[in-house]
């Protein structure tokens, strides 16, 4: 992951907890380490004092939202401007960080002409009392020399009854659910650009689980998930930032600081195919439970498909509203791909009709995260926000059964 120092970027977290406070609580926190935050001081300062006066109830129901209440409980009609209006002006001051400068026009041209207004997931409920929020490494260097009993999580991932995290500093622990304490910790790299970017727990082509780690040192490591012994090591030319292994598990999609991003052979690490068409780095990926589709993200705005059997050239682009993409994720049935920007909105788009279909999920706040359910019933999207910090759930809509919210 690049680094960047800009003084004029005031992250969020700075205004969530005191670094004292943070540093004595014993609290862990799931953090995202780059986000694009300009002009989301503006939205806390707008409305945090109201907030703070009026001590609203902090839950919202899909009730209270037919009723006309804001599903993330913001006062509209005490402020001096409406959401519509403030709406506006968040899309036309917000700044997308990028890493690589030029012109977006030609990749606009090529994106997918979408109809959006869909609803696929109904609001269900949005609760305050769950706290998404986001530790900026970029911001607070001096919080990452901890010890590993005491780990900066950076990135967690939690499949097959086992739950690992990476940290800041390249740890990487996991944990089975079902048992007490650890079962494996330790530090992947003492490299000083060492943050652990991604995990992943997966299955290879004989069923044998596997932990994955990807790291800013440029390297991608492989565990057995029952014995925890190095298996591989494969070595990059740049920092990797995400990673996805395909439903077979015999191809790796590895991503980073590059425009490239590689499609690499899980069991030798040999690079078997490199994507072009992205325009700055990348970010995050997905492989649709079918393995012939993978989506990828990138802070050009854009997630690219790509058709695994033809990969000169991507399948289709899908545009987001104003930001990087930042998470992809797929249901488990393929039938919905929801992509999540760094702030305000996540798209979800209907993967049986050709991605043209798309519900625009509408909300304020930084995307801390995105989940569908394992049975694909649900969506949860994390809000990390000093006053309106929350977790939104929606229900997937059946059309042939009658399903409405009693909450």
């Amino acid at each position: 992951m690049e680094r960047f120092e800009n003084d004029d970027l005031q992250y969020v977290v700075d205004d969530y907890y005191d670094v004292n406070d943070f540093n004595n609580d014993g609290a862990v926190v799931e953090p995202e380490p780059q986000r694009d935050t300009a002009g989301l001081e503006s939205f806390d300062s707008d409305f945090e004092d109201d907030i703070e006066s009026s001590n609203p109830k902090t839950d919202t129901s899909a009730e209270e939202a037919r009723n006309g209440k804001d599903i993330q409980g913001i006062p509209w009609e005490r402020l001096n401007f409406t959401r519509e209006r403030y709406r506006q002006t968040r899309v036309r001051e917000y700044k997308n960080y990028e890493n690589l400068y030029g012109s977006r026009e030609e990749m606009e041209k090529e994106c997918l002409q979408v109809e959006k207004g869909k609803t696929f997931y109904d609001f269900q409920f949005n609760t305050r009392l769950v706290k998404s929020t986001i530790v900026h490494f970029q911001k607070h260097p001096e919080l990452l020399s901890q010890q590993l009993s005491r780990v900066q999580i950076s990135t967690m991932v939690v499949k097959e009854n086992l739950m690992v995290a990476g940290g800041f500093q390249g740890e990487l622990i996991c944990k089975y659910l079902n048992q007490s304490g650890a079962a494996f910790c330790t530090k992947l790299t003492t490299d000083d650009n060492a943050i652990t970017n991604a995990v992943d727990v997966y299955n290879n082509p004989s069923g044998a689980m596997r932990v994955m780690a990807a790291n800013n040192d440029a390297k991608i490591r492989i565990f057995d998930a029952e014995t925890f012994v190095s298996i591989n090591r494969y070595s990059f030319n740049w920092s990797v930032n995400n990673t996805s292994v395909s439903p077979d598990g015999k191809l790796l999609a590895v991503l980073g600081d590059s425009v490239e991003c590689l499609i690499v052979d899980a069991q030798s690490g040999n690079i078997t195919n490199s994507l072009k068409g992205h325009l700055d780095y990348s970010f995050a990926s997905a492989w649709h439970p079918d393995g012939h589709i993978l989506a990828t993200g990138n802070q050009d705005t854009s997630c690219r498909l790509w058709d695994i059997r033809n990969l000169s050239k991507s399948l289709a682009i899908l545009k987001g509203r104003m930001g990087a993409i930042r998470g992809v994720k797929f249901t488990s049935d393929g039938r919905f791909l929801a992509i999540a920007e760094p702030a305000d909105f996540v798209h979800i788009f209907d993967t049986k009709l050709g991605y043209v279909n798309c519900q625009e999920i509408d909300i304020f706040g930084e995307i801390a995260g995105i989940s569908f359910s394992p049975d694909t019933e649900a969506l949860f999207v994390g809000v990390a926000d000093r006053t309106y910090g929350s977790l939104l759930a929606y229900n997937r809509r059946r059309y042939n059964q009658y399903l409405d919210s009693m909450l």
